[in-house]
């Protein structure tokens, strides 16, 4: 893999894990499958598409780039534990 590939699969990781921290610690204060817990767990995902392709990453990156929101509303979800 290119270092410049690299550098952007890495931004990508980065942005989709990002976005996704203070939408789990919106989810987490939501009523479960309510409108804005539907909202909090989807509205990263344009916004990691439209950096995908900017990047001109294919359809191979999703996996990654899943696990890392995954990561991120985890990570999120678990802030408001550590008070």
């Amino acid at each position: 893999m290119h270092q410049s590939t690299l550098l952007l699969a890495t931004l990508l990781l980065l942005l989709a894990f990002g976005l996704n921290v203070p939408l789990g610690y919106w989810r987490i204060h939501c009523a479960k499958f309510s409108l804005r817990w539907f909202l909090s767990v989807h509205l990263s995902i344009p916004f990691i598409i439209l950096a995908r392709l900017h990047f001109g990453f294919g359809w191979g990156v999703v996996p990654f780039t899943l696990g890392s929101a995954v990561l991120g509303q985890m990570t999120g979800g678990r802030l408001p534990l550590r008070r």
